[in-house]
């Protein structure tokens, strides 16, 4: 009886045991072979520490590929904490170097993580500074490849083409509008470190490459663009102004060929300058009224409509004009007397535009300014850009509509004013300005996409009153009040005014 009742435990025993082996191996074979890779994956996390990689920015090129906005190489420092011997020595050697509170260093060096980096007095730092760090030969002490964006021409086309900040961040202008094509994405340099912080035998590191941004190719002309902001910064200082801007546009694209604004700052610098410097991008953000030189669009409409013919018709100007019991006086004590329409035009009668208005009517006159797109942003791919002021239709009465036929009581923006300026001599069409001309790849700068050139109204005006307008315009500066744009050789068109800011 005892002996069954031991071979009966000892069988018990050896089934549990032999359960157990068949547990074990079947849990070590899913290890193994089954949840490898999870293991493996917690395992290598537990070990491996990254050096961030950062990509170099996409270059921002003219239309003739003269590079803009670069980038210049520098290193960054980072610190391993577990790897140093002595924080006192490395944040007093460090905090000397870099010009920097000692305490905040050691702060940061002695914090519970496994990799620190040193930001910002550690990031893109000079060649000088980066050889004197890897000569004090500190354990635990890294520098790392990074870049640093650079503004060749300083300030040129600075309000534009926006800056970064110290982490390679779009803050303004096109840097920011397009930060997810320019900004890249970052690489790691991953390694393995034992308990102690020193590096696994045998472990070897791995090498993520970071991915370069993008590139941008813009319709600006850099020729174009330094003669636009040298006769503005001339002027500036001439006349001691508050600001000054302008704009050149190819009037059968819509493509920007110069934009500036001053006061303008230095893109490399702009953390010497206030927010209303470097924020303000007077072309597409300050709105004004635009005085005379808005006739163009009540003479086109006026043409259009063929209320006028320029070359017939007739008005007597004594000087004055009454709307509703208002005044409107010619800038010319008396006025300029019996003149065609086209020398109404070329002599800037505002009491000659009141009668234009008159016959125009409120509805049609209203309707053009629609139509030539004000009041309304443009969509430029531009950071802030305002829409202008006009009034609703039902204020719209008489007077208003008098004022407006010469400029006044009509707020505007400088994009709107060159845009619908360029319809009336283009043929009549009214195209969505644009300042990014292509995306291209790093390196090679293939276009992988080219930006659409989109028109907002193909019919402001017809082709046959667009000649007309050209013609008018030429002669306001050949025998009007623009005689000073005159250039002998050249055909110039324009239309003088004083613009209310």
């Amino acid at each position: 009886m005892i002996k069954q009742n031991l071979k009966k435990k000892i069988n018990f025993y050896s089934y549990f045991i032999y359960f157990i082996m068949v547990a074990i191996i079947a849990k070590l074979s899913y290890i193994q072979i089954i949840n490898y890779q999870d293991i493996n994956k917690l395992a290598n996390d537990s070990w491996e520490r990254s050096f961030p990689l950062e990509p170099s920015r996409g270059i921002i090129y003219d239309s003739n590929l003269n590079e803009i906005a670069s980038n210049l190489a520098s290193m960054s420092v980072f610190v391993i904490p577990s790897q140093v011997k002595d924080a006192n020595l490395m944040a007093s050697s460090l905090s000397k170097i870099l010009n920097v509170n000692e305490k905040n260093i050691y702060n940061k060096i002695t914090k519970k993580t496994s990799i620190v980096k040193l930001f910002p007095e550690g990031k893109n730092i000079s060649n000088e500074k980066a050889k004197e760090i890897s000569n004090l030969n500190l354990k635990g002490l890294y520098l790392v490849y990074d870049n640093k964006r650079y503004y060749p021409y300083n300030e040129l086309l600075a309000h534009s083409i926006g800056f970064v900040g110290i982490d390679n961040q779009g803050l303004a202008g096109l840097e920011s509008k397009y930060e997810n094509i320019l900004k890249g994405q970052k690489g790691a340099l991953n390694y393995k470190l034992d308990a102690k912080g020193g590096l696994l035998d045998g472990m070897s590191s791995e090498i993520i490459s970071p991915v370069n941004g993008f590139n941008i190719k813009l319709t600006i002309d850099l020729k174009i663009q330094q003669i636009l902001e040298r006769e503005l910064r001339n002027a500036f200082q001439k006349y001691s102004a508050e600001s000054i801007y302008g704009i050149a546009m190819n009037p059968n694209n819509g493509e920007l060929l110069a934009i500036a604004s001053y006061p303008s700052f230095d893109l490399n610098n702009y953390t010497n300058y206030s927010q209303e410097i470097y924020n303000r991008n007077l072309p597409v953000w300050k709105s004004y009224e635009p005085g005379s030189t808005f006739k163009v669009f009540s003479f086109a409409a006026a043409l259009e409509e063929k209320k006028i013919d320029m070359f017939k018709d007739t008005y007597y100007d004594d000087g004055t004009e009454i709307v509703d019991g208002f005044t409107i006086k010619s800038w010319k004590k008396g006025g300029h007397g019996l003149q065609t329409f086209l020398e109404v035009l070329e002599n800037s009668s505002n009491p000659g535009f009141v009668e234009i208005s008159r016959r125009l009517g409120r509805e049609t006159l209203y309707n053009y300014v629609k139509k030539f797109g004000f009041s309304k942003k443009t969509n430029v791919d531009l950071i802030g850009e305002a829409s202008g002021i006009f009034f609703d239709f039902d204020r719209y009465n008489n007077l208003e509509n008098a004022t407006t036929s010469f400029g006044q009581g009509i707020s505007v923006t400088q994009i709107q004013m060159i845009r619908a300026f360029c319809s009336v001599i283009n043929g009549g069409v009214l195209y969505r300005p644009k300042i990014t001309k292509a995306v291209m790849m790093p390196y090679s700068n293939e276009i992988i996409y080219e930006v659409p050139t989109i028109i907002d109204n193909e019919h402001v005006i017809s082709k046959e009153t667009s000649e007309k307008m050209r013609y008018a315009l030429e002669s306001v500066v050949a025998h009007g009040s623009g005689r000073k744009a005159y250039m002998e050789g050249y055909r110039v068109g324009g239309k003088t005014g004083v613009a209310s800011c």
